[in-house]
């Protein structure tokens, strides 16, 4: 069943029960378990099969819709997840390479849309786990989509994962473009983690030249968590967006171990997750300082680990619904 069908039917179900809390106590995913996928990644066979999309670069922009299985709830469940993680790939229907922006955007029909990008060493499945498991922890209503890029999910190709990720620039903001045109309305919510958030940042100061007000009255909450970029490099792309910079949310962290560790690779240069809070007032952009809620070892994912840090997506979306 497509994506549009079973749209139709839960809003078909929704309307013949006449229930209100139908619509509010869960998330859509939780409902309807699948994921619109836009990724600069190789296919992984044809048809495509476990692991998917690979590490490698693809010929260039793909979507796929992928279903995805909620985690046991059951004590022996949550034992497991927290050894083989929580949302898992079922499966990924076929990949659309013709028109790839076109049909992500026609999934999307018209609702408004989550899309989550991914960080540093990140596998495909990883990442899209971790984009069901925000959506569902945030109760998004709306369509949750996540675009990947190739990361080599190993720790000493840093390098090569901040390559790929400037590489699809072009696919992110051609993927921006065909939801901001689309006729059926609906808002872009944008989630980046980490490395992702310059993916975005640098994806969005050309979505707003060349798109100009109407594309960026699309965009409703840019959420950046912990963002791994030279403050400097941050400031100049939040100038750069003007006015529209108060669409931004930086979930920043002094006890992110992640980024100390990328500040020192970097020569010492601080990075955005980890400046001060009044650095960050001064850019006109919304400040949530995690620091005092993360107590493990690292503190780099505390918006998916954190129920209280959730809540700070959850509201950047509702404030700019």
């Amino acid at each position: 069943m497509s994506f549009i069908s079973r749209s139709l039917l839960i809003l078909s179900v929704a309307l013949l029960l006449g229930s209100h809390a139908f619509a509010q106590e869960s998330a859509r995913i939780d409902r309807d378990p699948y994921l619109l996928v836009v990724t600069t990644r190789m296919p992984n066979g044809e048809p495509v099969r476990k692991p998917w999309f690979s590490s490698q670069r693809g010929r260039g922009l793909s979507f796929a819709e992928a279903e995805v299985s909620p985690p046991d709830r059951s004590l022996a469940g949550r034992v497991a997840s927290a050894v083989s993680g929580d949302w898992n790939v079922v499966s990924v229907g076929p990949v659309e390479e013709a028109t790839p922006a076109k049909a992500f955007a026609e999934a999307a029909l018209g609702r408004d849309v989550l899309l989550y990008v991914h960080g540093y060493r990140e596998t495909f499945e990883s990442a899209a786990s971790s984009a069901a498991q925000l959506s569902s922890g945030i109760k998004f209503r709306g369509a949750t989509a996540l675009f990947t890029w190739p990361s080599a999910a190993a720790t000493l190709d840093y390098g090569y994962d901040r390559e790929s990720a400037m590489w699809s620039r072009d696919a992110l903001l051609d993927s921006l473009m065909a939801l901001a045109r689309s006729n059926s309305g609906g808002r872009i919510n944008i989630v980046g983690h980490s490395m992702g958030t310059m993916l975005i940042l640098e994806t969005l100061r050309t979505f707003r030249a060349e798109g100009g007000e109407t594309a960026m009255a699309r965009i409703g909450a840019i959420v950046l968590a912990s963002p791994d970029m030279d403050i400097d490099l941050f400031t100049q792309a939040v100038e750069r967006l003007g006015p529209d910079a108060k669409k931004i949310t930086v979930i920043s962290s002094t006890k992110d171990r992640a980024l100390a560790l990328s500040s020192t690779l970097a020569g010492g240069v601080v990075r955005a997750g980890a400046a001060s809070r009044e650095r960050l007032d001064a850019l006109g952009v919304r400040v949530a300082d995690a620091s005092d809620f993360g107590g493990g070892l690292i503190n780099h994912d505390l918006f998916l680990s954190s129920p209280d840090v959730q809540q700070v997506v959850k509201r950047a979306i509702d404030r700019e619904r």
